[in-house]
């Protein structure tokens, strides 16, 4: 019997970057501190900082009602029209945007400036998109998620386009979306923004996946990057369970699996995938 731990589950760079972020203000700062929308997509962490004093501000047409404080931009990143609106309300800011995004949002500022129609592979729903979005300067964007969505598309004539990707996009499928549109003829120039942790860490679970019997996926529910460990982990590994935490998962159901496989996406802490890992070891 074996487990199999992926070296890349747990916190990336701009998760860990993040959340130190946040200790770090609460360590020095007397001031109210607050996260414009949860600081990373999971629960469990979002509510130790809550234990701290950190309030999480859901909308920013709230402002008025809170002390004036530090306000931190969470990892996925905002809009340019929002920090506007958070530094203009008379807030401190400090940006935990993840550096990986922020290079996104410099790319379609420089080429919507030069003409070109944006296009974001991702979630239209994610933050991290709408985020992006908001920093296209008077140009046209669109964001396509599906296979549907990319045949679907058409640029104007003469329009030229520009395509970046969601950092925590599935990069197989960023490929296959990028050739729909690519065999219309346009120009385009492809700027492949994936993280290189997110690649590395979708081609660690789908290896482990190919050779479990059962595989477990660590991580919040609203996670996107797990989504697509999950997605990609089922692929591979019919019998693949997608938890939050250790109490979501009934261990006894591995009791007759020979090899159990273990992943989890950037924003699991950890101390939970440490727990798993110790009772799916108790279990075999």
């Amino acid at each position: 019997m074996e487990v199999t731990l992926a070296q890349s589950a747990g916190f990336c760079f701009g998760v860990k970057r993040a959340v130190n972020m946040v200790y770090e203000e609460i360590q020095k700062d007397n001031t109210p501190i607050y996260t414009y929308g949860p600081i990373i997509h999971n629960e469990e962490v979002v509510r130790e900082m809550k234990n701290q004093g950190v309030t999480v501000i859901d909308s920013l047409e709230d402002l008025d009602r809170y002390e004036r404080g530090t306000m931190i931009i969470r990892s996925h990143g905002i809009s340019r029209a929002e920090h506007e609106t958070i530094e203009n309300a008379g807030f401190r800011i400090v940006d935990a945007t993840c550096p990986f995004v922020l290079k996104i949002h410099r790319l379609v500022g420089e080429y919507s400036r030069k003409g070109y129609h944006v296009i974001i592979v991702g979630n239209e729903q994610h933050p991290e998109v709408q985020g992006i979005r908001g920093w296209v300067d008077n140009a046209p964007v669109t964001v396509i998620g599906t296979i549907e969505e990319a045949k679907g598309f058409f640029l104007n004539s003469g329009e030229k386009a520009c395509i970046v990707s969601q950092t925590t996009f599935n990069y197989k499928k960023f490929k296959d979306l990028v050739e729909i549109i690519d065999k219309k003829g346009y120009d385009i120039i492809v700027l492949n923004t994936i993280c290189n942790a997110t690649e590395e860490r979708q081609t660690e679970a789908r290896k482990i996946a190919r050779q479990s019997d059962a595989m477990i996926v660590i991580g919040d529910k609203h996670s996107s990057n797990t989504q697509k460990l999950f997605e990609i982990c089922k692929s591979e590994c019919e019998n693949t369970y997608y938890i939050q935490t250790s109490n979501d998962m009934d261990y006894s159901k591995l009791r007759s699996v020979n090899h159990v496989g273990i992943t989890a996406g950037a924003s699991t802490p950890n101390n939970i995938i440490e727990e798993v890992s110790k009772n799916v070891r108790n279990e075999l």
